[in-house]
């Protein structure tokens, strides 16, 4: 089977040269027995893949199990995977059989199994690797043929490293590596997504189906998505159901859009690709900018992030008022925050800024940069736009 039919097989949609690829490993696979390892980050479909596997096998007619291994305690995953003998423990009255037993001959998939505990890891690594295993309570090495494809979304090498997975499993394991691209980073695919997701609704629902400006579509294709496909799924049906317009606007669209820990911090901490470029000067004069007209947002998102030891320290600095009319100098230990020397010390000297004067500068560039357009410099200062007309009005900005 080809690509595109397995594609409109299992419901696929996107045409990402990484989500393609990962295709085309799982269809040379299938044929085989080979243990295939699924990596990627949650929500970004990994269970679609070890479907595709098995109904391109050979034991596509045997029984196919998936096991999510994070969600069965510690002290009942032995005898859910490998079965027990009946007395074997408490409320073990009578013997049972486990996946391994029961889907002899088929495909058993493994998810999150990088939550499975380490004397489970070792009773699974003997089966990898010679089909033998021993039910809970018994002494009888029983025997299985079952395809293993397993998934994960934890870095496995850095499992390693902290003791908490076992080093010969995952080489066992990851025989055949495929990895599953994040939706951010399959931007072309998002927008196709969107439409997949929002006829469907719209048919099972009976409702006429959502479309999106075109400034809104920019937004959904520029946002980050932790969630991955489940969370534009979800959004998706959420503004389908909620919003009585049904074309959306970007400004609608925002307001479905979590914000991320980044968004409300001060740019000195922000790896986004609007500072990338910018002198240490403009950095900086952005940093002031922002916490001027933001100060109060601060605050409220400081008291939030109390648990975040490594972003900001718990010992939050209240800012001191400031004359604006005034010079100010900003001295190295300025809010503790010292991601680089240069910064505060450009040829060994204080950094002397009105803030007026740089507020006006760093508007009149947001403004050169976007071209006159208002709501892309607004963005781009981290402000609304209609602060920023305002501020235009108020210094005479043309």
């Amino acid at each position: 089977m080809d690509v595109q039919s397995i594609k409109r097989t299992f419901g696929i949609i996107g045409n990402d040269p990484q989500l393609l690829h990962a295709i085309e490993i799982a269809a040379q696979v299938a044929s085989t027995d080979l243990t295939v390892l699924i990596t990627g980050e949650s929500g970004t479909g990994k269970d679609v893949f070890p479907k595709i596997i098995h109904q391109n096998s050979a034991r596509k007619h045997g029984q196919y199990f998936a096991v999510n291994c994070g969600a069965i305690p510690e002290g009942t995953i032995d005898s859910e995977l490998f079965g027990h003998e009946k007395g074997s423990f408490t409320g073990a009255i009578a013997e049972r059989k486990g996946y391994f037993e029961i889907a002899d001959g088929g495909t058993l998939f493994l998810d999150e199994v990088a939550e499975m505990p380490l004397p489970t890891q070792a009773r699974l690594l003997r089966v990898l690797e010679n089909g033998e295993y021993i039910r809970v309570g018994g002494s009888k090495v029983m025997k299985t043929n079952v395809r293993v494809v397993a998934a994960t979304n934890v870095d496995l090498p850095d499992a390693i490293q902290k003791g908490k997975f076992r080093k010969d499993l995952y080489y066992r394991l990851n025989t055949i590596p495929i990895h599953i691209p994040a939706l951010r980073e399959r931007k072309e695919d998002i927008y196709l997504l969107f439409r997949k997701f929002a006829s469907d609704f719209a048919e099972r629902s009976r409702i006429p189906v959502i479309s999106l400006t075109s400034e809104a579509v920019k937004v959904l294709e520029n946002y980050r998505w932790d969630g991955n496909v489940r969370q534009l799924k979800n959004v998706t049906e959420q503004i389908s159901i909620i919003e009585q317009q049904r074309v959306i606007t970007d400004t609608v669209l925002e307001r479905y859009l979590p914000n991320k820990i980044s968004n409300a911090l001060p740019v000195l901490f922000q790896r986004e690709e609007s500072t990338e470029g910018m002198s240490e000067r403009d950095l900086l004069y952005k940093v002031l900018f922002e916490m001027k007209h933001d100060i109060a947002e601060l605050r409220h998102t400081v008291n939030e992030l109390t648990t975040h030891q490594n972003i900001i320290s718990t010992n939050y600095i209240e800012p001191i008022p400031v004359d604006h009319t005034d010079p100010v100098t900003i001295e190295p230990d300025f809010m503790d925050i010292t991601p680089s020397e240069e910064v505060f010390h450009e040829q060994h000297e204080p950094v002397s800024l009105s803030l007026e004067q740089n507020e006006i500068e760093m508007i009149k560039k947001a403004l050169e940069k976007y071209n006159g357009k208002r709501k892309d410099a607004a963005r781009e200062l981290g402000i609304s736009e209609r602060t920023l007309y305002r501020k235009i009005n108020e210094f005479g900005i043309k």
